[in-house]
């Protein structure tokens, strides 16, 4: 039997382990999420463009940024994806690991969670190159303009079957990355849709308290600083806004993988009741 996923008992799950934990979370937060994503935001300012700069000019300056900047983005991108799994094992581990050795534990999933993504995002892209070559070799617009909407769609759709894969590899301890994936497309099966509309809305209070706080921030430091100083003091609370926003993320997928994976054995029931 398929269990259906329950979008308001997830979310209930999701802040109450966020509170439950939120000292460690926070620790966590802030070397994982808030000091890379401020370095980063720091060291890499948007790229600046001249008004009516032409857009063929204005793709080769977004792209020489992004290539300058990708070795800081895959470092970042490292630590993200490590204190994703660290703070799922603070949420969901019984023995109530400490900050250190759930970091230990969340780095050697590290290797198989960037297996697994490297699986997941090579078979799609490669499969969206194919479809689309292909519409084009047609030479009907209309067809190729269908086939990319179609692959987006169904892209966006594995992205939700593999969301659990995290999961996976810090409850489970799941260390072969096409087990890890496996894992996740059986538990998500019958729930892409409510999994989607959840991500939504969630992204969507998300954008609203961001983009509100910016604003009001925006002002304050318009009226009280100038400079690099207002840079880098807008980076910071934008970097925090975000770190907050990731942890509460994060305690969504823990719960969203206990309510697919059904009752739990042992004393980890305790953590999500």
């Amino acid at each position: 039997m398929t269990l259906r996923l329950d979008s308001s008992l997830a979310w209930k799950t999701a802040t109450r382990l966020v509170s439950t934990n939120r000292d460690m979370l926070l620790a966590i937060a802030g070397v994982f999420f808030l000091l890379p994503g401020l370095a980063f935001s720091v060291f890499v300012p948007e790229p600046q463009m001249a008004p009516g700069t032409p857009p063929g000019e204005m793709m080769e300056i977004i792209a020489e940024a992004w290539t300058s900047s990708l070795p800081l983005l895959i470092v970042v991108t490292l630590l993200q994806m490590a204190g994703t799994v660290t703070m799922l094992i603070v949420m969901t581990d019984p023995a109530r690991p400490t900050v250190g050795q759930a970091i230990r534990r969340g780095f050697s999933a590290l290797g198989p969670y960037v297996l697994a993504q490297i699986i997941v995002g090579g078979t799609l892209g490669m499969a969206f190159l194919v479809l689309v070559s292909l519409a084009a070799l047609t030479g009907l617009q209309v067809l190729g303009a269908f086939v990319v909407i179609a692959a987006f769609v169904a892209m966006v759709w594995c992205s939700l079957r593999m969301a659990l894969v995290a999961p996976v590899l810090a409850i489970e301890a799941e260390r072969n990355p096409v087990q890890a994936l496996r894992r996740s497309w059986a538990l998500t099966r019958g729930n892409s849709g409510r999994l989607l509309g959840f991500l939504m809305l969630a992204g969507l209070l998300f954008a609203v308290i961001y983009g509100l706080a910016m604003m009001l921030v925006g002002v304050v430091l318009v009226l009280t600083t100038g400079g690099g100083v207002q840079q880098v003091l807008t980076a910071a609370v934008s970097s925090a806004l975000t770190s907050g926003a990731l942890v509460y993320f994060i305690g969504m997928l823990a719960a969203v993988y206990r309510q697919l994976a059904g009752p739990p054995q042992g004393e980890v029931a305790g953590i999500f009741e």
